[in-house]
């Protein structure tokens, strides 16, 4: 196994980390508790010790805090989980979710504490006048924290922006080989490299780039008839040195196994030319698969408006490259449900701004309507508007409250 310093603790930190958000499930939904305590006791055993998991996952925090009680590895590895920011009303919810949390994980502190879902600036301003900041440096001084970091899900100006909002201690973000500009981005990992270890989510697109589509996959077996598709997505992840650890989200030993080996050596710049040569012919045919040639330069960026231009597409191109679900996943987390302040093609007033930037003269305007009407028909926009009314209701009550005990 190879570790990569986290420069803010000292600690080493496995290059491969264990997402625990995918563990196996019985017929009845349930996690499969002993097929997890294997996979979890052997990755320690092969090295691994970061473990990631998060209120938001069901089952997750509690068989993880199970299986390392049991085991008597809680000592020995790193845990990192989320406070679900999505479900807090005010201040009072910090302690009631975290305490939760440490039940759930059978632990006294947590190692890598992370806000789970933060898109932007105004996102964190809200939580500051909740009391975040304050909330986060007690539980840090008392130990119960160690590290105090957040995962990110928004346009990449948003992310710059936060990387200089707190002394964060780490961050987490999405990244792989199939959209180096999705999100934060190359730019932004390089960016909050330069203050702090960045924790890569979704090296394989949840999986997806284990079983690219068939030209891609045929690519990689003509380069090397030994590698899977998995091994050239980790590997593209491991080559940067800014990435500190990426996730993997193993539910069969056999792809614990094949991470462990590839761990092993899993070097910055182990990649060589022939292979970088082999990847760019791989995104080339994900990029001919498009059906909105953009690059996703973000020089378009920043709309007038807030629209998440490049975002949109990306969200709409895998729509169409793997599934309509999964581009939703992504069109929702960057453009429309999870923050107060919308980021949606909704939004273009047709300015023109980003057409007269944009350098491959793409009819901007057009697709983002093409993105609206597939992305947003209308069963969506109607959950989209119960979703913020719930919002904009419950935020409202807590600033109406926290003006009244003001007054008192």
């Amino acid at each position: 196994m190879q570790y990569r310093e986290d420069t803010k603790s000292g600690n080493r930190l496995s290059v491969l980390g264990f997402g625990c958000m995918r563990f196996g499930r019985t017929l009845s939904g349930a996690i499969d508790l002993k097929k997890a305590e294997s996979l979890i006791v052997r990755a320690v055993e092969g090295g691994v010790n970061y473990f990631d998991t998060a209120y938001m996952y069901p089952g997750s925090e509690e068989a993880l805090g199970a299986v390392l009680e049991k085991n008597g590895l809680r000592e020995k590895v790193y845990v990192a989980t989320k406070l679900p920011i999505a479900f807090c009303r005010g201040h009072e919810d910090f302690d009631k979710f975290f305490t939760q949390e440490l039940k759930r994980l059978r632990t006294s502190y947590v190692d890598y504490y992370l806000l789970h879902m933060l898109t932007d600036l105004h996102y964190w301003e809200t939580l500051k006048s909740w009391g975040i900041e304050t909330w986060m440096e007690e539980k840090k001084k008392a130990g119960l924290v160690r590290s105090m970091g957040f995962s990110f899900h928004g346009i990449q100006g948003e992310f710059l922006k936060l990387l200089d909002a707190y002394p964060w201690d780490f961050c987490q973000i999405q990244y792989n080989y199939s959209d180096e500009n999705f999100q934060a981005g190359a730019g932004g990992l390089k960016k909050a490299a330069e203050k702090m270890p960045v924790i890569i989510m979704e090296p394989l697109l949840g999986g997806r780039l284990a079983r690219p589509p068939r030209a891609a996959a045929e690519l990689f077996k003509k380069a090397n008839p030994a590698r899977s598709p998995a091994a050239w997505a980790l590997n593209w992840i491991w080559d940067q040195k800014e990435a500190a650890v990426a996730l993997s989200g193993m539910n069969e030993a056999s792809q614990l196994e094949e991470n462990l080996t590839l761990a092993d050596a899993a070097l910055p710049g182990m990649i060589t030319g022939e292979e970088r040569e082999v990847y760019r012919r791989v995104k080339a045919l994900f990029n001919a698969s498009y059906k909105i040639p953009c690059t996703g330069c973000n020089y378009c960026m920043p709309c007038p408006q807030n629209v998440n231009i490049p975002g949109s597409f990306g969200a709409y191109n895998t729509s169409f490259l793997i599934n309509w679900f999964w581009g939703m996943q992504q069109y929702a987390t960057s453009t429309t449900l999870t923050s107060e302040k919308l980021s949606s093609p909704r939004l273009c007033v047709k300015c023109g701004k980003c057409e007269s930037r944009c350098p491959q003269h793409l009819p901007v305007i057009q697709y983002l309507g093409k993105v609206r009407r597939r992305m947003e028909p209308l069963p969506v926009r109607l959950i989209v508007a119960a979703a913020r009314a719930v919002l904009r209701r419950n935020r409202k009550g807590i600033r109406v409250e926290g003006e009244r005990k003001g007054e008192g």
